[in-house]
């Protein structure tokens, strides 16, 4: 196993636990725009456009949905479950894309536990000690996981 898919994989991870339907979204797009081959794969729908706008449309809904004020906690069970199933998923793409065992997509289950946990206390810190508003920290937090979810895709595609 190479260290730099690894790598890949924890980012991608931790990128869930922050925002977890923005990992596949990213995916979704690398994969159509090419930047990375599913076709070989049991993920190649992901390339699909159809793929694109799904996992688009409930990545943006996942932004509105973050900024509302009955939002449950992403570390309560429901929120912490689809972050691992996301982590996982999203991993399992890259592997695939880099002919890995899709075994160690549990790496970005468990990274994504990490990041839900890290993000949350990160977040409630910054409102608290900078005295703003949520939404002021949960907007950056957002390119935060677009960033690092870009930069795990980009670690392991073709150069």
């Amino acid at each position: 196993m190479n260290a730099t898919v690894i790598l890949a994989v924890v980012i991608i991870g931790f990128a869930t636990g922050l925002r977890g339907l923005t990992p596949p979204a990213v995916v979704a797009w690398c994969a159509h725009l090419g930047c990375i081959n599913l076709g070989a794969t049991p993920f190649s729908f992901m390339s699909s456009a159809i793929a694109v706008a799904v996992f688009s449309f409930v990545a943006a809904g996942e932004y509105v949905w973050d900024l509302l004020p009955k939002t449950p906690s992403r570390t309560a069970a429901p929120g912490l479950i689809s972050r691992i199933v996301s982590g996982s998923f999203s991993a399992a793409c890259l592997l695939a894309a880099t002919n890995h065992s899709l075994a160690f997509c549990i790496l970005g289950g468990v990274a994504a536990i990490l990041g839900a946990f890290v993000g949350v206390r990160i977040r409630t810190r910054l409102v608290s000690v900078l005295g703003v508003r949520d939404a002021a920290v949960a907007l950056p937090e957002d390119l935060v996981a677009i960033g690092l979810s870009l930069c795990a895709v980009c670690l392991i595609a073709p150069a």
